[in-house]
């Protein structure tokens, strides 16, 4: 297929608009991860750090919280919101007994009756270890993103220390200048920024010289509280955005080409790490999008426009909570509401940028329908042009394929007649529905001859089971197996892979491109 020649793209944009999203998963004012940004690099220039040293804080800053909402689905099991407890625990203490209770005691099974919230508050309290693993499950994640993203070693490296402490007694439990620089001016710019505009700029002052020692390098927090108005400028009332762009250390990172797909592919899985029903629902509809467009004669830009929105379309789901996403009855009013959204989150989260805004448009309209039913715009006939037709089709077929916690996974004949009954109603377009199932149609699952890292055709099996959510007693009784095997194949595959968590196996499987794969085609390929 052509070739697409393309401007590249800056990294800070694209890393941006990821920073975005996760604000929206972590329940932070938008724009938290940008403030964070240009205080770290302030804050890194006051310390005397080098350029690379800044260039390194800028994007650890950016992408500190990109591996925060991988956990959304054990979270939501926990706290009922998997959003809003987030916001509120990274305004503790959490070496402070009586904070952390207080915390779990407010948030832990939110919703519930009590007697399931005791339970459920017992269960944590009991067993730490659960906090410590998920927080540097989050710091792998990010590490992994940013090697996708092609970022330089010093932000892989200081991504581990994300919720490390001066003191020690953070994760990983090392203290002192064993932490990179660039972790430790996040540490000091990132509260800066969550406590500013949580409480306010005496708020933020005050936590910066009581956790100094203790959460922060005291010599950074020094620097900080005497510099404190110069770091702190005047963000109220500029285009963050903007001076977030230009805050980034020289050299400035490009994107280009391969690079640009990466980061694309970064987005589509941050959004499948949200739920197991959604691990593979951006990647696949990326793919029959793209096979589609090609179908219907679209050049080659244009094809690519449409592979880039639908790896992108669904990041908006982050600013939704899993109980929604996750609930096996039917949705309320208030609830719909909430779902309409994450079309406009995902348009939002590109809009600042004059290079993406077409990707963030097109994403954006994946739910908009011809007869003005779809949402968030209510855009009808002419407003859709061939791209969002292609995109509105593919992602319906998608997740018709698909299982979801209220409903089973429709077979193919069913699929096709739901998009033509579709069609004829005037809700789809008819010709991209009949792109949409012919590239479907045609589809031949992609395995290498050789099964990455080594891996054996079960531990495969057995990876492809444990992303998609499924407890060791689950796989144990899908492949026949038992659970000790089960466990023992999982050890093999982490290993193999160079991870050390189902998050960061799941991220690897979205490198490796074998999320799509079926069972049936993982055994035959099996050596």
């Amino acid at each position: 297929m052509e070739r697409v020649v393309e401007q590249p793209v800056r990294a800070a944009e694209l890393v941006s608009v990821l920073s975005l999203a996760t604000d929206l998963g972590t329940g932070q004012p938008l724009e938290h991860a940008l403030r964070t940004a240009i205080f770290a690099v302030r804050l890194g220039e006051l310390a005397g750090a080098t350029q690379t040293e800044l260039s390194d804080s800028y994007y650890v800053a950016l992408l500190h919280a990109a591996g925060c909402t991988s956990n959304s689905h054990e979270a939501g099991q926990v706290f009922g919101d998997d959003i809003g407890h987030r916001a509120a625990f990274f305004l503790i203490d959490p070496t402070d007994r009586d904070e952390v209770l207080a915390f779990y005691r407010e948030h832990v099974g939110a919703g519930r009756p009590p007697d399931v919230r005791a339970k459920l508050l017992e269960a944590v309290l009991a067993d730490p270890s659960r906090a410590r693993e998920a927080f540097a499950t989050m710091c792998e994640v990010a590490q992994r993103f940013s090697s996708w993203l092609g970022l330089g070693p010093g932000v892989q490296a200081a991504l581990e220390f994300v919720f490390a402490r001066w003191d020690g007694r953070g994760i990983p439990a090392v203290g002192g200048d064993e932490i990179p620089l660039p972790a430790r001016l996040l540490h000091v710019a990132r509260d800066i920024s969550l406590f500013l505009f949580a409480e306010g700029s005496h708020a933020a002052r005050v936590i910066v010289e009581r956790r100094a020692g203790a959460t922060y390098d005291p010599r950074l927090a020094e620097l900080a509280l005497e510099h404190f108005e110069d770091i702190r400028g005047d963000l109220a009332e500029v285009d963050i955005w903007a001076q977030a762009l230009e805050a980034e250390p020289l050299p400035r990172i490009w994107l280009e080409g391969d690079g640009i797909d990466a980061a694309f592919g970064a987005i589509a899985a941050l959004t499948g790490l949200k739920s197991p029903w959604l691990r593979e629902h951006s990647t696949g509809v990326a793919e029959l999008a793209e096979a589609a467009a090609w179908r219907m004669g679209l050049e080659a830009d244009a094809v690519t426009l449409v592979r880039r929105a639908a790896l992108a379309h669904d990041v908006g789901r982050l600013g939704v909570a899993n109980a929604i996403w996750e609930k096996p009855g039917a949705l309320g009013f208030g609830e719909w509401e909430r779902v309409r959204l994450h079309a406009h989150f995902t348009e939002r989260a590109f809009a600042q940028s004059s290079t993406l805004t077409a990707i963030g448009l097109l994403a954006g309209s994946h739910h908009e329908r011809l007869d003005g039913s779809g949402y968030h715009r209510g855009s009808r006939g002419t407003g859709l042009d061939q791209a969002a037709r292609i995109l509105g089709a593919a992602d319906c077929y998608v997740a018709m394929r698909e299982t979801r916690p209220y409903r089973a996974a429709l077979d193919a004949e069913a699929t096709e007649a739901e998009l033509r009954r579709e069609a004829a109603v005037g809700c789809l377009d008819a010709d991209a529905v009949d792109a949409v199932l012919a590239a479907a149609g045609h589809r031949v699952s992609k395995r290498p001859r050789e099964l990455p890292a080594g891996l054996t055709g079960r531990e495969l099996e057995v990876l492809l089971a444990l992303v998609r959510g499924q407890s060791n007693q689950q796989i144990a009784d899908e492949l026949g197996i038992s659970v000790k095997t089960v466990g023992h194949h999982i050890e093999h595959v982490y290993r193999k892979a160079g991870v050390r968590s189902r998050a960061a196996a799941t991220v690897w499987a979205y490198e490796q491109d074998i999320m799509g794969h079926s069972p049936d085609a993982v055994r035959a390929a099996a050596p």
